[in-house]
């Protein structure tokens, strides 16, 4: 008895020392460090409106924002939109394209893991394709579909398919040959050695691809919007940089790169949430 209590006395003090000694540790990665940076890229914003009369500093920039920020949803006329909604145009625009993208990258990197044949005839066109910069395509686009909207779609497809396309294929041919031998000799059909030996083993593959194509749509779609005008966020930018007004422009980059960074953080938990293991970038 004095044995088990002595056991227990020695876990309890073990547990709270350890919980001692996390704490500060977790208080320092998770809020000291982050804020560190964001104080230092703060000071350099600072510095350099020194240097140039049209840059205003950090206090100027939140204050002249404070209506987009405490009423991002407001309506004050046909094209007079909260940042909220111009936000939610571009994040649309994105998964259609995006979904689009995916729907037909999937299944062309399944097949050019799985045939040689096949990779023969494909990759060829991936290597033409994927260098062209996202804006080449917007006037093919816009002959294509003499809309705005649409092209900015259909812009945000095409770039999209290399990156899943490639490391999907990546993640096929990656799988064990091991397991192949085995399903062939128990004469598996060819789909159930997809659904059951291929796609489990290359989704982590599959979850990269597709991580990097909604950072390369999240890029694109911003661009795309400067150059085709609209309700969006890229098209708030460049019509906020025409009336010179900074303030405004300093507040869309802030959105547009927190919106990047929680598009990623839900798909990287997607990835944990399908995969059940934890998410991290592979590139082909």
């Amino acid at each position: 008895m004095l044995l088990q209590f002595n056991i227990q006395a020695i876990v309890l003090m073990t547990h709270a020392v350890w919980r001692r000694s996390l704490k500060p540790a977790l208080v320092r990665d998770a809020v000291l460090f982050p804020l560190l940076g964001v104080a230092g890229v703060l000071l350099i914003w600072w510095i350099a409106t020194w240097f140039s009369n049209l840059l205003p500093t950090p206090w100027e920039a939140l204050t002249a924002n404070l209506d987009f920020i405490l009423h991002p949803f407001y309506r004050r006329g046909p094209g007079d939109l909260g940042i909220g909604w111009l936000l939610l145009a571009s994040l649309r625009r994105v998964f259609l394209g995006f979904l689009l993208g995916s729907l037909v990258a999937i299944p062309i990197g399944l097949l050019i893991g799985m045939s040689r044949k096949a990779m023969l005839a494909i990759n060829p066109i991936i290597q033409i394709f994927r260098p062209v910069s996202p804006v080449a395509w917007l006037p093919v686009a816009l002959a294509i579909f003499n809309l705005a909207n649409p092209s900015a779609i259909f812009v945000i497809f095409i770039t999209s398919l290399w990156p899943t396309i490639i490391n999907t294929a990546l993640g096929v041919s990656s799988v064990s040959k091991d397991y192949l031998d085995v399903a062939r000799v128990l004469e598996m059909p060819r789909w159930r050695q997809i659904t059951k030996i291929i796609l489990p083993a290359s989704l982590p593959y599959i979850f990269t691809g597709l991580r990097i194509s909604l950072g390369i749509a999240w890029l694109v779609i911003v661009a795309v919007e400067m150059l085709t005008g609209g309700i969006g966020i890229g098209f708030f930018v460049w019509d906020e940089w025409s009336r010179l007004n900074l303030n405004s422009v300093f507040l869309a980059i802030l959105v547009i790169g927190g919106t990047g960074l929680v598009l990623d953080f839900l798909i990287g938990k997607l990835q944990e949430l399908v995969t059940h293991r934890s998410a991290k970038v592979r590139q082909a």
